[in-house]
């Protein structure tokens, strides 16, 4: 029975070396036995340009999700939070397909939204004010332009920081605003939302409108990989074992 799978949140970084053996698995075997293969964000743990392809490590990551589109096995991929810069470059060396955020598709005959998850967490004034900051078209091409080694210690900066901020963060403000969600589906005509971001995996139901809907949060690559394993069966999470 073929089936999709999805996962986001890997947080992949030359440091990381399990999750880094966790996903080597991943694309050489479940993921070659998939009719495709969605990640929802956050594939790195930062991305600085798609000029970090200079790094060895960056280089085996593509090749390994090339594996799987040379195996027959279509892979698409969303921007998370930590790696909105990816582009092009990255993409063709991958022979991944980028997709925009949110993306719809209709899966088994159920029609789903697909999206990283942050900008649902509208609760949390101050992420989402940097989050319109750093993504607007001039200042991307502003950071794009600085020396390699200058987008590395920003990045690192700000990754420190954000870090200590989180720290004071409560639940309410790093949880994703539940009308966020219901408007994200309604906007698309959805009953189900798979998403990650919050590193809080589960499944909920609730109505709106008088209709069931379905949320899944994907686990995140913090101790080991998991993914969702979707099919006409239903769906299920599953773990890679490095």
């Amino acid at each position: 029975m073929s089936s999709i799978l999805f996962l986001s949140d890997l947080h992949l970084s030359p440091q990381q070396s399990l999750l880094t053996r966790c996903f080597e698995t991943f694309c050489a075997d479940p993921a070659k036995k998939a009719a495709g293969v969605y990640i929802l964000g956050d594939l790195f743990d930062y991305w600085l340009g798609d000029d970090q392809m200079r790094e060895p490590y960056y280089q085996d990551v593509a090749r390994c999700l090339a594996g799987i589109e040379a195996s027959g096995v279509p892979v698409f991929l969303q921007h998370g939070n930590r790696d909105f810069l990816i582009g092009e470059r990255f993409a063709r060396a991958a022979r991944v397909t980028l997709l925009p955020n949110p993306h719809v598709l209709d899966l088994y005959g159920v029609r789903t939204v697909l999206t990283h998850g942050d900008a649902l967490c509208t609760h949390d004034a101050d992420y989402q004010a940097a989050r319109r900051f750093w993504r607007t078209p001039a200042r991307i091409r502003q950071y794009l332009a600085l020396p390699y080694f200058l987008r590395r210690w920003i990045a690192g900066h700000f990754r420190r920081r954000s870090m200590n901020k989180a720290r004071n963060k409560t639940e309410y403000q790093t949880e994703v605003n539940r009308d966020a969600v219901a408007a994200c589906l309604l906007e698309h005509e959805a009953v189900r939302m798979i998403h990650g971001h919050t590193h809080r995996p589960g499944t909920s139901h609730f109505d709106i409108h008088g209709r069931k809907r379905e949320r899944i949060v994907l686990p995140d690559w913090r101790t080991s990989g998991f993914y969702l394993e979707v099919s006409e069966a239903g769906c299920r999470i599953l773990e890679v074992e490095a």
